[in-house]
């Protein structure tokens, strides 16, 4: 197959940090590459590179034998490079075709809908995409909402496609398809680069991987010659392939209790969890998860039923002052829900804390204060950044999330509501979060950890409830864990 894409010595350095470090990278058609490696190794600067958004401090692009220097992401495209990023880019109120149709010349001035409608049939059912041209983006799942941008990029003719961590909020049945789909478009000769940390979804797809780490390429392999352990040891310099080794707990009394609870898409449901106890729940995605969470935490009305947090009535109680009572919650989307994305990580750190001494004085933040406080977690919680007041956005995904850990565990909660903690991390830092998990219930705290990921929930908690539509569908312990039961549980009610 001839060559697609040449990056040679691909360097971007922001300040003193080197974000690519002498990078190179081959695509060639009909063929699946994937990106590996850390949180802030480099991999999205490079892509950044690649397409345009950002200009390389040295090195040359060669994309179908015509150099790329000093490109836009208009021009990528028109050469023939698509991106499909994390966060969809699509418009929710519209339909499928009217997104399709946005910022395309060849729908027309006077817009072609038939034409394009019939365009989307056709190339949707030869790459098996099931999408309906006139569905309203807003009603489709996230699974559907991704093979519109696939889709957009394929009528675009575009010929190297990259996808940033596609599968990290889909489901697994939506996972598997997407890697169908992934496997028909580079049978038809497009060239693919996949960004991932799911080692296996990797293994399974591509030909190629290449992994990143500090900025520069630590392993260059064919898929089929290579381990997970040996993958682990290429992005973080050590094996972290093998599970946890979860000790025996010894749980205490009830934390914290639901009884009977119901809320708009959750319940009744009953359920507690112990001091020195995690209880994992799993389920498909869209089934009362952030429902749940929310419940708990005070940001979803409760129509019935109570919660109690160490004997405590809490159900009436606003959220400070639950966290006053010793309830923590790390929600789901740490880019709009859990940080405050133009703050420093000073700010973000303090939020729970602004009002109180010493980080505040009649009303007034502290900031020297706030600074000590931010480097002292910084040290001990392992956030990589340049300073304290570095904004919260700027850091990579996985050093975010760090952010939200320091912040809810240095208060010593009695009980944490973690909702998809790991969602888009690499293995390092999965791997540490989860550990933040285990030491919090190893020093007598409760864990109610809501995860898509059947295989963390499996690795990290004592017990395990099954949510499906919106109810407790089943509980067990771990050690009695049948895959099969918890399978059937997951799609007994499933949305």
């Amino acid at each position: 197959m001839a060559r697609l894409l040449e990056m040679r010595g691909i360097v971007k350095c922001y300040g003193p940090l080197r974000a690519n470090d002498g990078i190179d990278l081959d695509v060639h058609e009909g063929e699946i590459v994937g990106l590996l490696g850390e949180n802030g190794s480099g991999k999205s600067t490079l892509m950044k590179v690649l397409f345009g958004m950002v200009t390389a401090d040295g090195g040359g692009i060669v994309f179908r034998d015509r150099e790329l220097s000093g490109h836009r992401p208009r021009e990528a495209m028109a050469a023939g490079i698509a991106m499909i990023h994390q966060h969809f880019m699509l418009v929710e109120a519209m339909t499928v075709v009217e997104n399709i149709m946005l910022g395309w010349p060849r729908a027309g001035r006077v817009l072609n809908r038939a034409a394009i409608a019939e365009d989307i049939r056709t190339v949707s059912r030869r790459l098996g995409l099931e999408l309906d041209p006139d569905a309203v983006v807003a009603d489709l799942p996230l699974g559907r909402r991704q093979r519109i941008e696939i889709l957009k990029a394929v009528l675009r003719e575009a010929e190297l496609l990259v996808l940033d961590e596609p599968t990290s909020n889909l489901a697994p049945v939506e996972v598997q398809e997407l890697l169908a789909i992934m496997e028909r478009l580079r049978d038809e000769g497009k060239g693919i680069i996949f960004i991932s940390h799911k080692m296996p979804e990797v293994l399974a797809v591509c030909s190629t991987i290449v992994v990143l780490r500090a900025g520069r390429v630590t392993g260059r392999t064919s898929a089929d010659k290579v381990t997970r352990a040996e993958l682990s040891a290429m992005m973080v310099g050590r094996d972290i392939s093998s599970p946890h080794v979860l000790k025996p707990n010894r749980p205490g009394a009830d934390r914290i209790e639901l009884s009977a609870l119901s809320a708009d898409g959750l319940g009744p449901l009953t359920l507690h969890v112990r001091a020195g106890e995690i209880l994992g729940i799993a389920g498909v995605d869209g089934n009362g998860q952030l429902e749940l969470a929310e419940a708990i935490a005070g940001l979803r009305p409760v129509r019935a039923g109570h919660i109690t947090l160490d004997g405590t009535p809490i159900t009436a109680m606003p959220v400070a002052a639950r966290t006053r009572a010793g309830l923590a919650y790390m929600p789901a989307d740490r880019s709009t829900t859990a940080l405050v994305p133009g703050l420093s990580i000073a700010d973000n750190l303090m939020l729970r804390d602004s009002r109180r001494s010493p980080y505040s004085r009649r009303g007034v933040l502290r900031a020297r204060a706030a600074i000590a406080k931010a480097k002292d977690l910084m040290q001990r919680f392992d956030i990589r950044a340049p300073q304290p007041t570095t904004p919260a956005r700027s850091l990579s995904g996985g050093n975010q999330q760090k952010i939200v850990i320091a912040r809810e565990l240095d208060r010593q909660p009695s009980v944490l509501v973690a909702h998809q903690a790991t969602w888009g991390l690499d293995p390092g830092a999965t791997r540490f979060v989860m550990e933040q998990m285990i030491a919090l219930r190893d020093r007598g705290g409760a864990v109610i950890y809501i995860s898509s990921e059947l295989e963390e929930i499996m690795a990290i908690s004592d017990r395990i409830a099954v949510l499906s539509g919106g109810t407790i569908a089943g509980t067990v312990n771990r050690a009695d864990a049948d895959m099969t039961q918890i399978g059937l549980w997951m799609s007994e009610h499933a949305a």
